[in-house]
């Protein structure tokens, strides 16, 4: 066998969250409910459920490897072009890209410690050096991270709203911050959670890559289009930083179904506002219902909370699956007493809270 390298013997696979028909199994639990992987409450849109069952009968062709309908339809939606976009099979697909393009051995990317586990696993992969920074009060520490800028930095990730903390960006620290870096470094805002921010004054990745080179927005249909299950996603930059992605990208990286859905997503503001106004609805329902038994939570700019137990968060975590409902357990984060929970239908989370109210006493 050929050897393999040190780096990727290391790795350690990301940890997905578990199936409800694993739970099903396991505990023989009736009817549980899954709160942990950030999906849409609500499901797809009708549209785009429609717009998959269309698409069925040609499935012996390939897709559009441009994708070009739906560049046409985000850029009207965004006021880009469609020579800023790159579509990939997921968000994630853009972030290998963008690691695959600009980093190798002896680069170094920058993250904070917590935020989406990919960024890193993906450097280590491409042989790179993981230099990774501390949140601070639960967000980006911009300052840190511009000190943590060295010659040899290529990308700077960021996920805005941060997961796990569900924190956002100021707009005066960000532009302040892009004033203090060098003009050859990458700053990738992943605003996968970005349709879900209330807050006017949270930089958009996609606005400020029209107007500095150096950034790149992320964003994906699987969280407020609940797309999850089909996989794409697309990415906001300079044309000339597409060119080069384009380069790598693989050939037909997002598939038919996923297109055509995604197309039909876009036109249904309808069922957009109502994933939004449900989840902000539900967000303040926990956030005051959880503070009553002594929580402590975080204000949430995304589809989720994460929620201060105060205990051993995978003790709670396995009681909760004995009870039917699966959370998220937030050691692997670096919060051992936290839990992260996914808003659900309005039934769930009573759900939730009364299976938590049980299990916290």
């Amino acid at each position: 066998m050929p050897q393999v390298p040190e780096y990727i013997k290391t790795l350690v696979p990301y940890p997905p969250g578990k199936p409800i028909e694993e739970l099903e199994r396991e505990y023989g639990v009736k009817n549980p409910i899954k709160l942990a992987s950030n999906e849409n409450a609500l499901g797809p849109s009708p549209k785009a459920v429609e717009a998959v069952r269309a698409i069925l009968p040609i499935l012996h062709r390939y897709p559009d490897g441009s994708g070009y309908y739906l560049k046409q339809k985000l850029s009207e939606k965004l006021g880009v072009t469609p020579q800023h976009l790159v579509l990939g099979n997921g968000s994630n697909d853009l972030i290998d890209f963008l690691i695959r393009t600009y980093v190798r051995p002896g680069v170094q990317v920058i993250s904070s410690e917590p935020s989406f586990l990919v960024y890193r696993k993906m450097v280590q992969v491409a042989g790179g050096e993981n230099v990774v920074v501390p949140l601070r009060d639960m967000r980006h520490d911009l300052d840190a991270i511009t000190h943590a800028v060295t010659s040899k930095t290529a990308i700077i990730f960021m996920d805005n709203p941060n997961n796990p903390t569900a924190t956002v960006i100021n707009r005066a620290d960000f532009d302040s911050f892009l004033k203090r870096l060098p003009e050859d470094v990458l700053v990738v805002l992943d605003g996968a959670y970005e349709e879900f921010v209330r807050d006017t004054e949270c930089p958009l990745g996609y606005e400020y890559a029209l107007k500095d080179s150096r950034v790149v927005g992320l964003r994906t249909f699987s969280k407020a289009y609940g797309l999850a299950g089909l996989r794409v996603g697309y990415g906001v930059m300079d044309p000339e930083v597409a060119s080069m992605l384009d380069r790598v990208r693989q050939p037909f990286n997002v598939n038919a179904a996923a297109l055509a859905a995604a197309e039909a997503a876009l036109d249904d503001q309808e069922h957009l506002e109502k994933t939004l106004q449900l989840t902000w609805d539900g967000l303040d329902f926990l956030s005051q219902e959880l503070e009553k038994l002594g929580c402590a939570t975080m204000p949430g700019h995304t589809n989720f909370m994460l929620v201060d137990t105060g205990r051993d968060a995978r003790e709670v975590y396995e009681a909760m699956l004995r009870k039917g409902v699966i959370v998220r357990a937030m050691a692997s984060y670096g919060f051992p007493h936290h839990i992260r929970i996914t808003i659900g239908l309005p039934e769930e989370n009573e759900r939730f809270l009364n299976a938590f109210s049980e299990v916290m006493k």
